[in-house]
């Protein structure tokens, strides 16, 4: 990737944490050589059998492209790669006679044939392009490669060092060059080489290696005098690999100030793009220049690449990391805590739209109270921490918030969701041990709407399975009227988590006086694997919706991208989810108020999930509504 090294730090028991986007991570399939990667209208990653590819993709991905030579010529290039080397054969010769770059479209086709075993036919398309249009030099470093497959050795070598008079910054010629030299007379001869290729007018790949060479010897003076040098003879356009080399080299090294300085005022994203930004976004977070380092994420955000995805990610979380950082521990033995509610469900504001989806609530229906925010995690400590997000974390605050939607959507009785935080800083308090029933039940009754009852869900997430469990208090008198408890894997809460809506309505209705019901018209759950992603998106809503009414600069969130990314993934994996989309939209409303210039990014996406995985109306026209003001400029 060309960044030099990853920080993890462990999580601690009671803390407070700051909330953002797990880091989605490809599976192992990205590296099986038998798959390829590819990516659909919605950014999703997909992976195909090579064979399945060649046999049913690439033919119409040939022919749909046939005249338009570079599309072409990115299609054959990544068939090389892939070995495709007879099912590119006839499209490397077509480039051939429409490429407007001749020697491009020459040279395409060469290597077509060569990897073909046609190797008379290569060196003649070579040598017809030389005669008609004058020497190119990768063209005669492919011709070199010729002359060496048929052993005629000096020949080859001849050819290569002429090809590198006519272009010394051939990547592969100079490594070739380099090669034939170190095994022919050790290090000191391939240094010897790379200093008369460093000769040649306008050479500037050699000289870094020959300061590669001077920083592994600790001479950095040497190694930036061969670094301004080749950036001197590059041009006004700098090559993405110059840039690389050089951030790579220094950032293994040490020299994070020097690679800044010569880097950064040239970094051009469209251009230098994620391999030179890994370089400078590192440097800038080993530097602590956490904003510095943001600044380079969000333009590399910007360019919309899905295959840059992975990578973002991790360094989204490692800029929130080190924003924690800064933060550093809440002071004083004790937390200055308030309580926050959330009166219905989180996607569920008073004035919004979707609220007429919904059957009106009478006003002296029961109301009943959820709070979560508890977990045994596995590190214990007796030291309050400031963190970004765990799992233990999410999910002690997404049941809560599910159990009190469903509790909603499947009976007459209204809920309301509280929410500890910190008064300074606004981060969600976890807390290590269960909020006692006492507490709880005064909670209930603090806030705007006075509850009936309160729901404690508390996890035991210390060692696979977790444990959840759910006590019923009364608020009047803080009494426990009813338990429950249930086991699951960590990954599947989908195991049990439905189930126990279930056990609850019976709870709720036996104790407290609540007539449940069948779920409202507009109620349908994202269910099977992608029930924990459902979970996630609604603590990432309430998330958002807290971000709200943070101070500015406060670390509160992050992965925004990740956020909104996500849960439109969600919607296009499960398009008949009318509340999956509804959670969407809220997110984008609330997320606009915080960061309108990441919601802008997924203009067609959103567009696109629309026209493609449009609900019916009324519903339909709900969404519509809401989402044309979270776009709207």
């Amino acid at each position: 990737m060309g960044f030099w090294g990853k920080d993890r730090k462990a999580v601690d028991q009671s803390s407070v944490s700051s909330t953002r986007s797990p880091a989605r991570t490809s599976s192992n399939l990205n590296s099986d050589p038998k798959l390829i990667r590819v990516f659909d209208e919605f950014g999703r990653e997909l992976f195909i059998a090579k064979e399945e590819w060649r046999r049913n993709v690439l033919p119409g991905t040939l022919k749909s492209n046939w005249n338009d030579p570079e599309q072409l010529y990115r299609i054959i290039v990544g068939s090389l790669n892939d070995q495709f080397f007879p099912d590119v054969l006839a499209a490397a010769e077509h480039l051939s006679h429409i490429d407007s770059n001749l020697a491009r479209g020459a040279c395409t086709f060469g290597i077509v044939l060569m990897k073909n075993g046609r190797l008379d036919e290569a060196e003649k398309v070579f040598a017809t392009y030389t005669q008609k249009h004058g020497e190119e030099g990768y063209i005669l470093t492919n011709l070199a490669k010729i002359f060496s497959a048929r052993d005629e050795r000096q020949k080859a070598e001849d050819t290569l060092w002429h090809a590198l008079e006519l272009d010394p910054n051939q990547e592969n010629g100079l490594g070739w060059y380099m090669s034939i030299h170190r095994e022919r007379a050790g290090q000191e001869a391939q240094f010897s080489a790379l200093r008369r290729v460093a000769s040649l007018s306008g050479s500037w790949r050699a000289q870094l290696w020959l300061a590669r060479a001077a920083l592994e010897s600790s001479d950095l003076s040497i190694a930036l005098v061969y670094y301004r040098e080749s950036l001197s003879r590059s041009g006004d356009k700098v090559p993405a690999d110059l840039l690389t080399q050089i951030s790579g080299d220094l950032g293994r090294n040490g020299h994070l100030a020097e690679l800044l300085q010569l880097v950064e005022p040239l970094f051009v994203p469209e251009k230098h793009g994620l391999q030179v930004g890994n370089n400078l976004i590192k440097a800038h977070l080993d530097l602590g220049q956490v904003e510095a380092a943001h600044r380079i994420l969000d333009q590399l955000y910007a360019l919309k690449r899905p295959d840059y995805k992975q990578q973002l990610s991790f360094w989204d979380t490692e800029i929130a990391k080190a924003r924690v950082a800064k933060v550093g521990p809440p002071k004083g033995p004790k937390l200055s805590v308030e309580m926050g509610t959330v009166e219905g469900p989180v996607w569920l504001s008073p004035s919004s739209p979707v609220a007429r989806l919904f059957p009106e609530k009478t006003a002296d229906a029961p109301i009943i109270c959820f709070l979560g925010f508890s977990a045994e995690i596995p590190q214990k400590s007796e030291h309050l921490q400031f963190q970004i997000a765990d799992t233990p974390g999410r999910i002690s605050r997404a049941v809560p918030l599910f159990l009190a939607e469903q509790v909603w959507l499947k009976s007459e009785a209204r809920v309301q969701t509280l929410v500890p935080r910190m008064r300074e800083s606004g981060a969600f308090v976890l807390r290590g041990v269960p909020w006692p029933d006492e507490d709880a039940a005064n909670y209930s009754l603090r806030g705007p709407l006075k509850s009936d009852f309160v729901t404690l869900v508390h996890l035991k997430s210390r060692t696979e399975p977790w444990i959840v469990e759910i006590r019923l208090i009364r608020s009047s008198d803080s009494a426990c009227v009813g338990e429950l408890t249930a086991t699951f894997q960590s990954a599947s809460p989908q195991d049990v988590v439905p189930d126990l809506t279930q056990k609850l309505l019976a709870l709720v209705s036996d104790n407290a006086n609540v007539n449940t019901s069948k779920a409202a018209r507009f109620s349908n759950v994202p269910g099977g694997l992608n029930f924990p992603f459902y979970l996630l998106r609604l603590e990432q809503l309430l998330a958002v919706r807290a971000a709200t009414m943070c101070a500015p600069g406060q670390p509160f969130l992050s992965g925004e991208r990740d956020i909104i990314d996500g849960t439109l993934q969600l919607c296009v994996a499960c398009p008949e989810s009318d509340l999956a989309r509804i959670v969407f939209a809220q997110l984008l409303l609330s997320m606009k108020k915080v960061h309108p210039e990441v919601v802008s990014e997924f203009k067609e996406k959103i567009r696109l999930l629309q026209q493609k995985k449009a609900l019916p109306d009324p519903i339909h026209g709900v969404l519509e509504a809401l989402l044309n003001e979270a776009l709207a400029n």
